[in-house]
């Protein structure tokens, strides 16, 4: 019985510190919030994006994105973001280095493969990234989920983990940030029809009971 908490791609690409990629209002201000949230859980997971700049779903300018694709593993166009290499691949200022997380699950690497959760490779979820089953390995029955953005990716791997049946799921809305209100609105209310926790806040999640095993990072 163990506590995992989770970092869903917390990129530089994805704040305000890239505006020319995709900066999410606000992204940059959730690290105290992460960092806190971590202070509860056994163990800390990263998630990142790792895009080809050559990836199929590439366009130039920001108004030809969200552009239905045909591919069955990327789904619609957006402007390039998070390269290897780049300074929006790199995490956001105040986080720990990539070698002090426990875990760390890269993502989206194949040029035709634009997953938004963290739980599988392609978006039909046949291709396992491991996650799953290195959280079952360790014993996590509760998992403890921020970061970018709400209305995608964090929506997404949250929703894989709770569809394993396996895990407590809580998300911490003070560890995120959305793109859009409604989307974000949106977003929640699915969550919470999959039976997904919604903290406002950390206190909030330490009403919910939450118990470490006391490892120790």
């Amino acid at each position: 019985m163990s506590v995992a908490a989770i970092d869903v791609d917390v990129q530089q690409t994805f704040t305000p510190l890239c505006p020319n990629e995709l900066p999410v209002p606000d992204g940059d201000s959730i690290v105290d919030a992460l960092n806190q949230q971590a202070q509860l859980a056994d163990w800390r997971i990263l998630t990142k994006d790792a895009h080809p700049a050559n990836a199929v779903w590439v366009v130039d300018s920001h108004d030809k994105m969200l552009q239905s694709l045909s591919y069955p593993n990327a789904d619609l166009t957006w402007v390039k973001h998070a390269v290897p290499g780049s300074r929006g691949f790199d995490v956001i200022p105040g986080l720990p280095d990539v070698t002090d997380y426990d875990h760390v699950i890269w993502k989206g690497i194949e040029p035709d493969l634009h997953p938004y959760g963290a739980c599988y490779h392609d978006l039909e979820e046949k291709l396992s990234t491991g996650l799953i089953e290195w959280l079952k390995a360790k014993n996590v029955t509760t998992v403890l989920v921020g970061g970018l953005a709400t209305d995608y990716c964090v929506k997404t791997t949250a929703l894989q983990l709770q569809a394993t049946g396996a895990f407590r799921v809580i998300v911490n809305l003070s560890a995120c940030r959305g793109i859009a209100p409604e989307t974000v609105a949106s977003s929640c209310q699915e969550m919470l029809k999959a039976g997904i926790l919604l903290a406002e806040d950390l206190s909030a999640i330490q009403s919910l009971n939450i118990t470490r095993s006391h490892h120790q990072h």
